[in-house]
C-alpha cells in the first residue's frame, strides 16, 4: 500500500482507502451487511478476483474488514465492516451527494444495479410531516426489495421487503432514483414505467412529486 507520506489526516484516510475500488467495496458492505466473496464481486461488476482479493487483504490489515467464518447451513467466508468501517458511511454519503449531479453526463451503459438505491436514498429521503403515523413502503427494482421505514421523522432505508408495506412503488433503479429524488411529477413517472400502488399519502410524506 503507497503513502502520501504527508502529516496530515486527510492524506492519511487516503492512504487507507484511497485505491481504485476501495471505497466501492465499502459501499457494498454498509448496503449488504456480510458479504460473500462472490456477493461482492457481483455488486462490483468490472473489477478482477485477483484486485479484489488484494483490496479484502489491505481493508483487513486496516482494520476497516473483518472476516468470519460463517456456520451451517452457509458454511462460508463472511466479509464485514468492522465498528472503524462503518464510521465512514457519513463520508461515503456525503461523495455520493457531492457526485449525484454529475449522474446526468454518465457514460452510456453506465451499469447500474438494484441495491445501489439503499445510499442515495438515505440522502434524499426526508420525513416532511414526523408526527404522522410509523408508515413503511416497499421498493421493487427487479429482483431486488427494498424498504422504507419512516418513524418518530427518522426515515431508514434497507435492504429487503417491510413486513407489512402501507404502499408499494416499482420500476427501474435510475427512474426510481429520479422519482425518489423529485425529479419526476405523476404523469413523468407513469411515463417512465414506475407503478405505485396503496398509500399515496405516505410516499407524499417523503416525494413531493407524488401527490
Amino acid at each position: 500500500m503507497r503513502s502520501y507520506k504527508q502529516h496530515c489526516g486527510l492524506a492519511t484516510a487516503l492512504d487507507l482507502v484511497g485505491d481504485r475500488w476501495t471505497l466501492l467495496i465499502v459501499r457494498e458492505l454498509l448496503i449488504r451487511g456480510g458479504c460473500r466473496y462472490t456477493d461482492l464481486q457481483k455488486g462490483l461488476p468490472g473489477i478482477a478476483t485477483n484486485l479484489l482479493a488484494e483490496r479484502l487483504r489491505e481493508l483487513e490489515s486496516a482494520g476497516i474488514v473483518a472476516r468470519e467464518e460463517a456456520p451451517p447451513p452457509v458454511a462460508t467466508t463472511l466479509f464485514r465492516l468492522t465498528e472503524r468501517g462503518r464510521a465512514l458511511e457519513p463520508a461515503i454519503l456525503q461523495l455520493g451527494l457531492w457526485g449525484a449531479p454529475l449522474l446526468a453526463r454518465g457514460a452510456k451503459g453506465a451499469a447500474t444495479q438494484p441495491h445501489w438505491l439503499v445510499l442515495p436514498l438515505k440522502i434524499f429521503l426526508k420525513d416532511r410531516t414526523p408526527r404522522e403515523r410509523d408508515a413503511s413502503i416497499e421498493v421493487r427494482a427487479g429482483r431486488e426489495s427494498l424498504a422504507i421505514e419512516l418513524s418518530s421523522g427518522a426515515v431508514k432505508v434497507r435492504l429487503g421487503a417491510p413486513e407489512q408495506a402501507d404502499a408499494t412503488v416499482t420500476g427501474k433503479p435510475e427512474k426510481l432514483l429520479e422519482f425518489f429524488a423529485g425529479k419526476l411529477d405523476k404523469a413523468a413517472a407513469s411515463a417512465a414505467g414506475i407503478a405505485i400502488e396503496g398509500a399515496r399519502d405516505v410516499l407524499a410524506r417523503i416525494v413531493p412529486s407524488v401527490a
